[in-house]
This record gives C-alpha cells, sequence and structure tokens, in this order.
C-alpha cells in the first residue's frame, strides 16, 4: 500500500469523526478511520441515492455491518446532508440517535441495524435477493470488517448469494488486519481471502483501500459479471491518518480521552 498523504476531503470527513467523538470522550476510532475512502467513493461516485428522500425504492443500499466503525458512516452521511453535522455533537449521549452502533429507523440513511458482527452480510443477501424478485435496480453494498468475517454466518451468507446469482451484491471486506485485540493473522487468519471468497463463488479483486483513484476505477466496474456476486478487498490501514494509532489495537476502541489528545487530532487533520 502505498503511503501517500490524505487529501484535504479525506482530513475533513476524519475532523467529522474527531467532533463526534469529543463529544463522548472516546469511541471506535481506529474502527472507523480505515474505511473512510471506502464509504467517500460509494458516496460520492457509485450509490445512487436522494438525500432528502432517504426511502426511494429503487436506491441503492448500503449497510456497514461492521457497526461499531459507525463513525465513518456518520461523518458521510452528514456530509451529504441526511442531517445536520452539528447533531453529530450528540453522539453517544442517553437521548441522541447516534448511538456506538447505527440504528435504522433513527438515523436518516442507515439500512440497517448492526454491530452484532456477521448480521449485515446475511441482511444484505436477503434485501439484494428481494430487489431482484422486484425488478428493482436497486444494488446492495456490504462493508465487513476482517475480524468480523471469524463469524461463520458470513460464509452461509456467501454460499447464498452465490447460489442466487445476486450480481446486484457486492462485499466490501475493509481488510486492515487487526481485530479487537490483536493482528488477524494471530487470532485467525483469513489467508489467502482473495481465494477464499473467490472459490464461494464472489468475482474477487483486491485494491488500496486509501487509494481514490483506485477505488474509483476498481468500483466503476461493478458489478465485475452479470451472473454471479462481487467482492473487492480493501487493503487498509487501522486508524488511518493518525501515526500512533496506525495498525494499533489499543487504538480500536479508546475512551478517556484529554482535551490534548484531541486537539492534537484536529492539528493532522487541519
Amino acid at each position: 500500500m502505498k503511503d501517500e498523504e490524505l487529501d484535504a476531503r479525506s482530513k475533513k470527513l476524519r475532523s467529522i469523526v474527531v467532533g463526534a467523538l469529543e463529544s463522548n470522550g472516546g469511541g471506535h476510532i481506529g474502527s472507523s478511520m480505515s474505511t473512510i475512502e471506502i464509504l467517500r467513493v460509494l458516496y460520492d461516485s457509485v450509490l445512487r441515492f436522494d438525500a432528502s428522500q432517504p426511502s426511494l425504492p429503487d436506491r441503492d443500499r448500503f449497510i456497514l455491518s461492521k457497526g461499531h466503525g459507525c463513525l465513518a458512516l456518520y461523518s458521510i452521511l452528514a456530509d451529504k446532508h441526511f442531517f445536520p453535522v452539528q447533531e453529530l455533537q450528540t453522539f453517544c449521549k442517553p437521548t441522541s440517535k447516534f448511538g456506538g452502533h447505527p440504528e435504522r429507523g433513527k438515523v436518516p440513511g442507515v439500512e440497517a441495524s448492526t454491530g452484532a458482527l456477521g448480521h449485515g452480510l446475511p441482511i444484505g443477501v436477503g434485501v439484494a435477493l428481494a430487489l431482484r424478485m422486484k425488478k428493482s435496480a436497486g444494488r446492495v453494498f456490504v462493508l465487513t470488517g476482517d475480524g468480523e468475517i471469524n463469524e461463520g454466518s458470513n460464509w452461509e451468507a456467501l454460499m447464498a448469494a452465490a447460489k442466487h446469482r445476486l450480481s446486484n451484491l457486492t462485499v466490501l471486506i475493509d481488510y486492515n488486519k487487526v481485530q479487537s485485540y490483536g493482528r488477524t493473522v494471530d487470532v485467525l487468519d483469513l489467508e489467502p481471502i482473495v481465494d477464499k471468497f473467490r472459490s464461494f463463488g464472489f468475482v474477487t479483486e483486491e485494491v488500496d483501500g486509501h487509494d481514490v483513484g483506485a477505488l474509483e476505477t476498481v468500483f466503476r466496474k461493478l458489478p465485475f459479471v452479470k451472473n454471479a456476486p462481487s467482492a473487492v478487498v480493501c487493503h487498509t490501514v487501522k486508524g488511518k491518518g493518525l501515526p500512533f494509532a496506525e495498525g494499533n489495537p489499543e487504538w480500536h476502541h479508546k475512551s478517556g480521552l484529554t482535551e490534548l489528545d484531541f486537539q492534537n487530532m484536529y492539528e493532522i487533520f487541519s
């Protein structure tokens, strides 16, 4: 993966995440920072949606299966005017609609309540199948975490998607190689991950998950074929953009952050 500088848009979206974190004193920061570019490209260049009418029948659906990384999703939804960015200052407050996991029906633009890992992809398979039965042009994109793939429900869902040839379904893997308490290679090695997805019937490509141009090129080709589901393995860095958090399992979730910590983060993304 290229060690490239983040551009102004990627820094802006990360600053929104930091602002939400500041109101709560912490959260799943490492898990959110790794997905910013993936979500940015999806919402800027790929997904069909209307923020003023979030329930349009033929819209594309995005499901964040790794629900603990919701701050990245909240950031891009605010950026796209699903709700005012100022509302994120209530993140995780008792009366807030913005919890530590996204909830459908509370947050505009959230398509599924996720956070119980391994649920998002099975939901996505069901939605994709229903859309096809309705002859809808809507597509389904599901973003999973690499640690989340330890859950067997994902592999059952992959088999079902391949059986039904759901070309309107794309699975994106946030392959940052670190999960809640260690490296994925130590906890439960996923390699050869690309071969696994291909063997389960998904036409699969891999990409640098922080290279906006490369993501746009790959996503522009979706679906990869007309009669099979697609998968994109996105090689990312946990905590991307924060040198002290990058690749560090201790920053999967962080609490008790101080005013100085947040000042430091704002300066990095200024």
